[in-house]
Order: C-alpha cells, then structure tokens, then sequence
C-alpha cells in the first residue's frame, strides 16, 4: 500500500482534536513517522501543547484496555478500547449467530442497566 501524504493531510485536517491525540498517544506505534509529523503539526497548530499530549496519553493509559500486542481498539470504530465483555456477532444486525468478544470505546461502551426495582408489600 502506497503512503499518500496529501490524503493523511486532509484526513488530519478534518479530525476531531481528541481523534488526533489518540492517534498520536494510543495508536502510535503502527503510524508512519511523516503522518505522526503530520499529525504533530495539526495540534501545534490548533494550540494543543506538549503537556496537553502528555496528560491526555496519561488519560488513556489509565483507562484504555490493553492486549499483550498493545492497546485494543473498539469492535466497532477506531477509537481506543475502555471495556471489553462478551457478546453475539449479528446476522444484519439481528439474529445472533456466534458467541464473540468485542471491545468497546467510550461511545459504544453498553450501558449498564440498573438492577430491577423490587416492590415493597
């Protein structure tokens, strides 16, 4: 695969500031050095300092899931992973089909339900 290093520009230019920190803390080991450059400019650019960048690698290393390989990424986008459990991969979204264990980011972390409500009588 080729490196197109006026595409990492404009994919960089249009993240979000949090997208561009986790790639340049959590994902950085398995990014080219002329996009973690790109990348570095972007922030510098948006006024993000180099003690933002340290707290905000600080942050996630605290909280992202990690794998003997590195840290996991969420089964379902790119952001890094905060929890992980348990599911059933989905035929279209619906019938399940196979046990799977996924991880998942902030976003699509699923939410607790609260413990059913006893009545009193």
């Amino acid at each position: 695969m080729l490196f197109d290093l006026e595409r990492v520009r404009r994919n960089v230019h249009a993240a979000t500031t949090e997208d561009l920190l986790d790639r340049v803390t959590v994902s950085r080991a398995g990014m080219e050095s002329q996009a973690l450059e790109v990348i570095e400019k972007e922030l510098r650019d948006r006024g993000v300092t180099a003690a933002d960048i340290a707290s905000h690698a600080e942050r996630r290393q605290d909280e992202t899931v990690s794998r003997p390989d590195g840290p996991s990424r969420c089964s379902l986008c790119a952001r890094p992973a905060v929890s992980a459990g348990w599911g059933w991969h989905r035929l279209w979204g619906l019938v399940p089909l196979f046990p799977r264990y996924y991880y998942f980011c902030q976003e699509h972390q699923p939410r607790k339900r609260p413990p059913p409500q006893r009545e009193m009588g």
